[in-house]
């Protein structure tokens, strides 16, 4: 079973989303750490960019205290090979295409399958573009994880049909961001994912408090929560870890209970 299985091999699955470098390296290694510790399943590790379209502000604005603090890539990648050296928590990329195409499709993932990167995510490869990249990644073993947007419909099952390790589930139209309310009628979707996979679902976009995670986790096999995490990043800065951890315990507990 690869590591991205075993975080949904135990009930519902938190996955935890933040920006790589942001404040700083050493940092984000010690809050992928405490998350780790309390209670995450997954984590997204966003890789800095200049024009990450499918963000709302606070990611924006994330990216860019990443990069001006000197990230690139082959940093993220060494900050990846550290965490590997003390946590076996799967690991996924969230990565606009650009960077990937700049780095060279074969080495980016070579370089992930060296690194001990479990998954990628790329938001603005659409499905009928995924082709070569789906074929390296599937070479170097990087699990292609690909995304449901309210308006797949008849998309779906060509999406899921071609699936790896879970299906991310988008909540809402429009960018990331915490929102009051998700109006979208997720058990419908997840339920045609359903007759087309038998691959989890977990379902992001604006989630940010435990009552709107049990109401997901009633649903889906899985909650991502990034724009929250990111705010709490943005709020203590270097010293994150123990509100992060606070808040992954709470967000973890609240779909725990829940079943499908």
């Amino acid at each position: 079973m690869n590591r991205i299985a075993k975080a949904f091999a135990h009930g519902k699955a938190f996955i935890g989303f933040i920006t790589a470098g942001d404040p700083s390296l050493d940092a984000s290694e010690a809050f992928v750490l405490e998350m780790a510790e309390k209670g995450a399943d997954l984590i997204e590790l966003g890789i800095p960019f200049s024009d990450p379209i499918a963000e709302g502000p606070v990611i924006q604005e994330a990216n860019i205290r990443a990069l001006n603090a000197g990230v690139t890539l082959e940093k993220v990648f060494t900050l990846v090979e550290r965490l590997r050296q003390k946590t076996n928590i799967p690991l996924a990329f969230l990565s606009y295409f650009n960077p990937i195409f700049r780095y060279g499709c074969d080495a980016f993932f070579k370089r992930c399958s060296q690194a001990g990167v479990d998954g990628i995510i790329i938001p603005d490869l659409p499905f009928e573009e995924q082709g070569e990249a789906l074929a390296v990644a599937r070479e170097h073993g990087v699990a292609f994880i690909s995304l449901i947007a309210p308006t797949s419909d008849d998309r779906i099952k060509a999406i899921a049909g071609n699936a790896e390790s879970f299906l991310y589930v988008v909540s809402s139209l429009g960018v990331t961001g915490v929102r009051r309310e998700i109006k979208t009628d997720l058990r419908s979707i997840i339920q045609v994912v359903r007759t087309h996979t038998p691959l989890p679902c977990a379902v992001g976009f604006g989630i940010s408090t435990p009552e709107q995670a049990a109401a997901i986790a009633e649903a889906a096999d899985g909650v991502i929560v990034g724009s929250a995490i990111v705010k709490i990043i943005a709020e203590y800065g270097e010293a994150a870890a123990a509100p992060l951890g606070e808040y992954v315990q709470k967000m973890k507990a609240a779909i725990t209970a829940k079943k499908a």
